[in-house]
């Protein structure tokens, strides 16, 4: 049974804490030894599951993974196809909480979501639980180009 309950892409305080706390969770396990920088990621679905990713580098710097992707991958190999939601968590580990600062998506994720998102998807970036900022995937990328436009 799923905690949340989707309604006009509204979550409740404890829903959107629910859904950062599965971000912390997914950063604490991202492998990052080149920046240092972990990413943890928490997208929930139209359907309530929610699935978690982390940012993976490689030696190869372009051949690394933004937590995003990995959790949208995670949800579309789980027959997901409806992102609702997403809690995205990054720092390094010596970054006190004071210090932190917001990890938004970066261009290639947001368009990536937008795949899956009518633009009213939810995207929560987080400090800790009780600190984040919410925006609409739509305001972060303006004029995206998604499934719709191919039927102009």
């Amino acid at each position: 049974m799923s905690e949340f309950k989707v309604r006009d892409n509204e979550l409740s305080e404890l829903e959107v804490q629910t859904l950062i706390r599965a971000a912390i969770a997914a950063r604490d396990k991202a492998y990052a030894p080149y920046s240092a920088f972990k990413v943890g990621a928490a997208l929930l679905c139209s359907d309530g599951r929610v699935f978690s990713g982390c940012n993976v580098e490689n030696a190869a710097y372009g051949a690394g993974i933004c937590a995003e992707r990995g959790a949208a991958m995670q949800a579309v190999a789980a027959g997901a196809q409806e992102f609702t939601a997403i809690a995205v968590a990054g720092w390094k580990d010596t970054n006190a909480e004071r210090d932190r600062g917001l990890a938004y998506p970066c261009g290639i994720c947001r368009q990536f979501l937008n795949e899956f998102s009518d633009g009213r998807m939810s995207v929560y970036v987080a400090r800790s639980v009780t600190d984040y900022e919410k925006n609409d995937l739509s305001s972060l990328l303006l004029h995206g180009f998604g499934p719709r436009n191919l039927d102009l």
